[in-house]
């Protein structure tokens, strides 16, 4: 059985690589376990509701959740709040894919604005304290341009979202006291305190907080490595809110 100090011997050796391949690598959806809330118009999460009427629009507007902040990922990773700023003022045209997939046929909508709204963790239907920088899309879908998944939207079962991306700033977070280790136990001391799943990251003694990424997309997903992105509403006048965190 590989011990802590084992693990933090491996991740301080292998540091440098560890974090250049997260930064190669473009990040996708992974299975995890998932749950998927609405909102309704006095902001309690509540379960999403089918609207199978949506189906005899051409269209029809939809608002998500793709990532979320100050959580742990599958991947090990924590994203700090601020990281999507730089990328979302840069970033021209965004798309709402089906599954990552980059096909003309796996298109849901390229009619998208992507803003950042901080919003509180019960809002999205979650029993954690504070608040999370929730990357949203709100996108058009036309029913003509993905069928199967306009019906997906307007039964319901779009549960999860997911965001295509490349880091660009990362730093490994460890929970030890090894004189070897006082750049990473900074890190963590830094980032420990937001994180909403706070007790499995002490339990596991390290996370990896991204700083800044780079959007290239957005994706429904049967199940993401972030599990907090659900769809928040379909079939309403979407409008962003007046207060957008930086973007």
């Amino acid at each position: 059985m590989t011990t802590k100090e084992q693990l933090f011997a491996h991740l301080r050796a292998n540091k440098h690589l560890l974090i250049a391949e997260k930064k190669a690598a473009t990040k996708f959806a992974d299975p995890v376990e998932f749950l998927h809330f609405t909102i309704d118009a006095k902001g309690k999460a509540e379960k999403a509701q089918a609207n199978p009427e949506l189906l005899n629009l051409a269209e029809f507007p939809v608002k998500v959740v793709i990532n979320t902040t100050s959580i742990r990922d599958s991947h090990k990773d924590v994203h700090i709040p601020g990281l999507w700023t730089k990328s979302l003022k840069e970033k021209k045209g965004l798309f709402l894919l089906q599954e990552h997939q980059m096909k003309f046929d796996k298109v849901i909508s390229d009619r998208v604005t992507g803003y950042v709204q901080t919003m509180s963790w019960a809002e999205l239907g979650y029993n954690f304290p504070g608040t999370t920088e929730a990357l949203i899309f709100d996108a058009t879908v036309e029913k003509d341009r993905n069928p199967f998944m306009a019906e997906q939207y307007a039964k319901a079962r779009v549960n999860n979202h997911s965001v295509g991306m490349q880091y660009v700033k990362v730093e490994l977070a460890m929970n030890s006291e090894a004189k070897f280790d006082q750049e990473e136990k900074a890190v963590w001391d830094k980032y420990i305190g937001l994180i909403a799943n706070r007790e499995e990251v002490e339990e596991d003694g390290y996370f990896y907080a991204v700083s800044e990424a780079k959007v290239i997309e957005g994706s429904a997903v049967v199940a993401g490595s972030n599990f907090a992105t659900p769809t928040l509403s379909m079939g309403k006048d979407i409008a962003p809110p007046e207060a957008v965190a930086d973007t």
